[in-house]
């Protein structure tokens, strides 16, 4: 359903409602978010498992979170740990943003997970994003696997020396040679890659590949993304 709307309708959709998420403070608003995001994974037939193993990557940070929330925000004390105080305040805040970041990242997963990074940089043009920073992102999400064999093979050339992992000023001056060394090659590829573009007629910007985008069920799409952006500020604003 949601794979044959148009990426850039889809984007839209995941913006407003990604922003309407952020702006939520009730928890009862924040709730109904997640859940409505995680049956939006299952609506587009995502595998929960796949979103699952993505937000392992963010569950480290949000446990840090809500270590660290509850005794930075003043009010009721729940645990008392030497002189600091964990309030019931600090810990309802913690679990709101919990819920606000999963719920995102669910409704990012369902909306543009399966875009590739060329039709999600065609999509961020076709809402008027600046055509620099679409190329950027292009760039970046093409050559990120190229730089990280590069890094890999250089890892593997030190180990190869005898090279062993400290803190010792050898082990620092050699980890500083390795990042000058991807610096180097990132700049020679980026000018080998330049020159091959300008060979291509390239003109700075981005040419379409594949078919045409089909604008299907793009206002249908926009249309329920306001719908439900609205509903989760009105819940918000519930007392």
């Amino acid at each position: 359903m949601i794979a044959g709307v148009a990426p850039a309708a889809r984007l839209f959709a995941a913006l407003v409602l990604v922003t309407a998420i952020a702006a939520l403070r009730h928890p009862m608003a924040q709730g109904v978010a997640l859940i409505g995001a995680f049956v939006l994974v299952l609506l587009a037939g995502r595998p929960p498992a796949v979103l699952l193993h993505r937000l392992r990557h963010v569950e480290g940070f949000l446990v840090l979170l809500l270590v660290m929330l509850p005794f930075t925000v003043e009010g009721t004390s729940l645990v008392a740990i030497g002189p600091l105080d964990a309030s019931a305040e600090g810990l309802w805040r913690a679990f709101g943003i919990v819920m606000k970041v999963n719920a995102a990242a669910a409704l990012l997963f369902a909306l543009i997970g399966d875009l590739d990074p060329v039709r999600l940089g065609h999509a961020a043009r076709r809402l008027g994003v600046p055509l620099r920073l679409v190329q950027v992102f292009v760039f970046t999400a093409r050559y990120v696997d190229l730089f990280r064999d590069e890094i890999r093979r250089l890892r593997e050339a030190m180990r190869a020396r005898a090279f062993t992992a400290g803190t010792s000023l050898h082990a620092f001056r050699s980890y500083g040679n390795m990042a000058g060394m991807v610096l180097v090659r990132a700049l020679e590829r980026a000018k080998r890659v330049e020159e091959a573009m300008r060979c291509r007629a390239f003109d700075g910007r981005l040419p379409a590949i594949g078919p045409p985008e089909s604008r299907a069920g793009a206002a249908a799409c926009t249309a329920m993304a306001l719908v439900a952006a609205g509903t989760l500020l009105a819940l918000d604003l519930m007392p």
